[in-house]
Formats: C-alpha cells, sequence, structure tokens
C-alpha cells in the first residue's frame, strides 16, 4: 500500500497524463497523423516535467498508444497513419513522475462520427463510471468486472477479455489485476490506500483480438469497432477517489 506522500505522486501523475490526453484531443481532425500526435506528445511531456512510461516497456517503441476505429489497444502512431473523419481514435497516455506512475485513456471522434460509434464511446465512459461503486477496502476485482460486463452487454456490446485494468504505483502493472468481467465476490481483494487503473475495452462485435504484424496493435477480430477508457482509482475505506 501507498503512504499519503506516494499518493500525492501518483495523484500528480495522473492529472499529468490525463492534461496531455486533453491536449491532444484538441488536434485530432481529418488529415493529421498519428505519428504528429506522437511528437505532439513527446513535447507536452517535457513541459509537464513527466517522461513516458511506455517507451521501452517490454520493448514498446512509441511514447503514447494510439489506437484507431477496430484497434482496441496499443496501436502504434505511424508517419502513414492518417486520421479521416469518421474515425474514432483512443488516446492512451501513461508517465512517470519523480519515479511513481500515472495511466489515462479515452475515445473521441475525429469529426462527424456514425450514431452508434458515438455510443460505443458513451457506453465505455459510463461502465468505468458504474464500475466505481464496486471500489473500496474489502471489495473484490470480480465485483468490478461483473458490473461493466453487464452494464455493456445491455447496449448490446461485449468487453474486450485479453487485456485488463491493473494496480498502479511505483510500476506501471502492479497487481491486481482488473478484469472487465467477472463474478460477485471472486477475485482479488481491494485494500485501503491501493489505487487501481480501471479500463473498460468494449466493441461492438464479440470482442476477440488477435495482434498485427508490427508486434504490438491489438485489433478485434471480426475487425468491428472498439471504444477504451481507463482512469486511475484510489481505493479508500469506504470508497474510492478518481486520480486522473
Amino acid at each position: 500500500m501507498l503512504d499519503k506522500k506516494e499518493i500525492e505522486m501518483v495523484r500528480t501523475a495522473c492529472k499529468k497524463a490525463r492534461e496531455i490526453i486533453e491536449e491532444l484531443k484538441e488536434l485530432l481532425c481529418d488529415g493529421i497523423s498519428t505519428y504528429e500526435l506522437e511528437l505532439k506528445s513527446i513535447e507536452l511531456m517535457k513541459t509537464k516535467k513527466v517522461v513516458s512510461a511506455f517507451k521501452g516497456y517490454n520493448g514498446y517503441p512509441a511514447n503514447i498508444c494510439i489506437s484507431v476505429n477496430y484497434e482496441v489497444v496499443h496501436g502504434l502512431p505511424k508517419i502513414g497513419k492518417i486520421l479521416k473523419e469518421g474515425d474514432i481514435v483512443s488516446l492512451d497516455v501513461g508517465v512517470i513522475y519523480k519515479g511513481y506512475y500515472g495511466d489515462c485513456a479515452d475515445t473521441f471522434p475525429v469529426g462527424k462520427v456514425e450514431v452508434k460509434y458515438i455510443k460505443l464511446i458513451e457506453v465505455a465512459r459510463k461502465a468505468f463510471k458504474k464500475a466505481l461503486k464496486e471500489v473500496y477496502a474489502g471489495s473484490k476485482t470480480g465485483n468490478i468486472g461483473f458490473v461493466i460486463e453487464n452494464f455493456v452487454q445491455k447496449y448490446g456490446f461485449s468487453v474486450v477479455r485479453d487485456f485488463a485494468g491493473h494496480g498502479i504505483g511505483k510500476k506501471l502493472h502492479e497487481r491486481p489485476e482488473i478484469p472487465n468481467f467477472g463474478k460477485r465476490g471472486e477475485g482479488d481483494i481491494l485494500y485501503e490506500n491501493q489505487i487501481i487503473a480501471i479500463e473498460p475495452m468494449i466493441a461492438e462485435g464479440t470482442g476477440e483480438t488477435e495482434i498485427l504484424e508490427d508486434g504490438w496493435t491489438a485489433v478485434t477480430k471480426d475487425r468491428k469497432y472498439s471504444s477504451h477508457y481507463e482512469n486511475c482509482v484510489l481505493v479508500k475505506k469506504d470508497g474510492y477517489e478518481i486520480l486522473g
């Protein structure tokens, strides 16, 4: 568990990660390349005095992850990957601040987007919010996953089972794992002053995934669109605090 000073460090890291996402989303437009967004993220991290938590992590070559349409997570920014109106784009930003980690993600439309994709984005965000009622000391990870999956399925979408949320603090990925599915009363126990990243990843199709030839980009097998939302949450005795 983290002490008050350490929690403050993670809180600051998460806020900076969220600020970067908010600034990057303003650049999303028809014709911009994901590599341009990558370059801007490098600039923003320097300004905010943080470094990327992703670059070099298990060999990941980029500063942030940018996943487009049917790309679920870990999309590599590329010079030739040009956004167009109608796309939906997940921006996933992880940073290190004074040795502590923050990790946030959200999905945004590029220009005018089909209504069903706006709904997909909104359901991922709302699933995160719904899961918060299950965050408190003594709860279990299965409670969180249960709420997320049931909420998502009500709208006809599926959760992605191949990737999950996680603990975070002195490392990017710590215990416990936070799947987006589960059963009430099962899974790992949550403890006071623990920080977890809850990240619904949902799809309009089956949610089954595969990895592209670049070795990183995870896509839906059926090439149906996907949406991703992530924020870090402090577990408190009787509830939670959103850090990002």
